[in-house]
């Protein structure tokens, strides 16, 4: 079954730095969409990153010139390269795929940026 795992998450200062990874596994035809996604104790989830297309990638405002995603189609994997992180960046980090027609979670890895 495909399946896709986070890691990478923890506790960090403010102005700190950290990488997340998203791991993919089971049979993979396709994959048409690819990003991050976050979402915060009693708050909505949303998109932090993604890839629209195969090369074209789109980021939420508030990440915009911090964040930066990328992947290793050899490996399938993703990454999310966080750095001067705010206590708002603090969520739940999920990888988000939609391949074989259908869309998949990961279970998420825990940011906290805190002193």
């Amino acid at each position: 079954q495909v399946q896709f795992v986070e890691s990478g998450g923890g506790l960090v200062e403010p102005g700190g730095s950290l990488r997340l990874s998203c791991a993919a596994s089971g049979s993979i035809f396709r994959i048409l969409f690819m990003g991050w996604y976050r979402q915060a104790p009693g708050k909505q989830r949303e998109l932090v990153a993604a890839f629209t297309g195969y090369t074209t990638t789109t980021y939420a405002d508030s990440v915009k010139g911090r964040f930066t995603i990328s992947r290793d189609n050899a490996k399938n994997m993703m990454f999310l390269e966080m750095n001067s992180l705010k206590p708002e960046d603090t969520a739940v980090y999920y990888c988000y795929a939609n391949t074989n027609g259908m869309g998949y979670w990961g279970e998420g890895t825990l940011v906290t940026v805190s002193s």
